[in-house]
């Protein structure tokens, strides 16, 4: 059946529900170059005016599934994979995977690079000499089989309408619409066919989601989708105004999630890190696993190193160093109160961490070390934030975000350190 796509753009425009029919036809259409640009950015922003329901945005999402391929996993364990909506410092892919994969199930994680200031899951890991984010389907289906893991790039195949579409939003202004959001994020993760779905839904200063309102209606939203399409789907919400562990960047955030899998790292990360692997273990049929126990074992260290080798990569190698530190110092005693992860984020962008387009280059060096988290005691003169960069001309530029990142008070006036919890709610299907 053929449509005319100003006549689906009139009817969202003016408040109408979509049809199934409409939906496939434009999504395909767009996809196969028959759509013009306009068009389909004058419908992406009828959408942001004027929203999808629930059976809208589920069909939305399915179409630009079926714009592409699915992978098939043929694999003996259950499979079960995580997403996060980006943050900053949020490393848990890394020590997650393999912990998943040491308790028994199969994780596909396809994974992404970031843009400004969220670090992307793949810049991270190729930091590590040798590593490379490139796989075939036959060969994610392989190492899913020897090794339980896998994390790397999304093969073109899936959901090309996707990218096309997010390429658009980017410069329509319509990023924020949560029911497109929501649509890109599940058609390229039930693509992978993994048979549940944790989602880590993050909310704060440091998230694209600033308010908990629209981060639990994201949630919401995503939750239903994985409903729709037979998919076991759980979405955390989590706090993101301060940055996750004390690393931010490439190379320290790999630093620090190796700590983690050796039975350290900051015990935010450990515990974020053990709640989604439980929640992912629950929806695999392993709930009696317990992933706190596997981790202080050790024993995803080791899956680690096997993910790691398979890829090509050394994990013994050591992890790039940065050729200009530069020290930011409290300038009084007391207690921090707040260290703001978008400022620290975008900080550590301007170092070289992030970039500003896709397909810029970036440092992997490049970072920040957070040597003090909110609650805790500093003194005058006490390091509390560590700039790492190959670039030294771009150190005042990062001050400069970080101007008002970080608040020192009173012991009296400020929280003490002790609950390392970030979570907020969890959703089920």
């Amino acid at each position: 059946m053929s449509f005319a796509a100003v006549d689906i753009i009139r009817a969202k425009r003016d408040g109408q529900r979509l049809t199934a029919g409409q939906i496939a036809w434009i999504v395909d259409a767009y996809t196969r170059g028959t759509v013009a640009e306009e068009q389909m950015a004058a419908l992406a922003m009828a959408i942001f005016l004027r929203g999808l329901d629930a059976e809208e945005t589920a069909v939305w999402t399915g179409a630009m599934i079926d714009s592409g391929d699915r992978l098939t996993l043929e694999v003996a364990r259950p499979t079960v994979d995580k997403h996060s909506t980006g943050g900053v410092g949020d490393k848990i892919t890394l020590p997650l995977a393999p912990l998943v994969a040491t308790c028994g199930a199969a994780v596909p994680q396809l994974s992404g690079r970031g843009l400004g200031h969220t670090g992307g899951t793949l810049d991270k890991l190729e930091s590590i000499p040798g590593w490379r984010a490139e796989l075939s389907a036959a060969e994610i289906t392989r190492q899913l089989g020897e090794v339980g893991a896998v994390v790397c790039a999304a093969t073109e195949g899936l959901a090309p309408a996707d990218r096309k579409l997010y390429a658009l939003r980017d410069v329509t202004g319509t990023v924020e619409s949560i029911p497109l959001i929501a649509s890109s994020i599940m058609s390229k993760k039930l693509a992978e066919g993994a048979s549940g779905l944790v989602l880590d839904v993050k909310t704060g200063s440091g998230a694209f989601m600033k308010t908990r309102a629209r981060a639990r209606e994201l949630a919401r939203i995503l939750v239903e989708i994985g409903a729709a399409h037979g998919v076991a789907t759980t979405a955390v919400l989590t706090a993101m105004d301060t940055p996750l562990g004390r690393a931010v960047g490439n190379a320290v955030e790999v630093a620090e999630a190796v700590e983690v899998l050796r039975g350290g790292g900051p015990p935010d990360v450990v515990a974020l890190t053990c709640a989604l692997a439980g929640e992912m273990l629950a929806l695999a049929g392993l709930s009696t696993v317990d992933p706190a126990a596997v981790l202080a074992s050790g024993q995803a260290y080791e899956t680690w190193c096997r993910m790691i080798r398979a890829q090509g990569g050394d994990p013994g190698a050591p992890l790039p160093a940065p050729r200009h530190v530069h020290v930011v110092k409290a300038d009084r005693d007391g207690v921090l109160a707040t260290l703001d992860a978008y400022a620290v984020g975008v900080a550590a962008w301007r170092l070289g961490a992030g970039r500003a387009r896709r397909g810029d280059g970036i440092q992997h060096a490049a970072g920040i070390l957070c040597h003090a988290k909110p609650g805790e005691v500093v003194a005058s003169g006490q390091p509390l934030l560590e700039l790492h960069t190959d670039t030294p001309d771009a150190v005042p530029a990062a001050l400069d975000a970080l101007e008002s990142a970080f608040t020192i008070a009173d012991p009296g006036e400020a929280r003490m350190a002790g609950d390392d919890s970030v979570i907020i709610d969890i959703l089920r299907s």
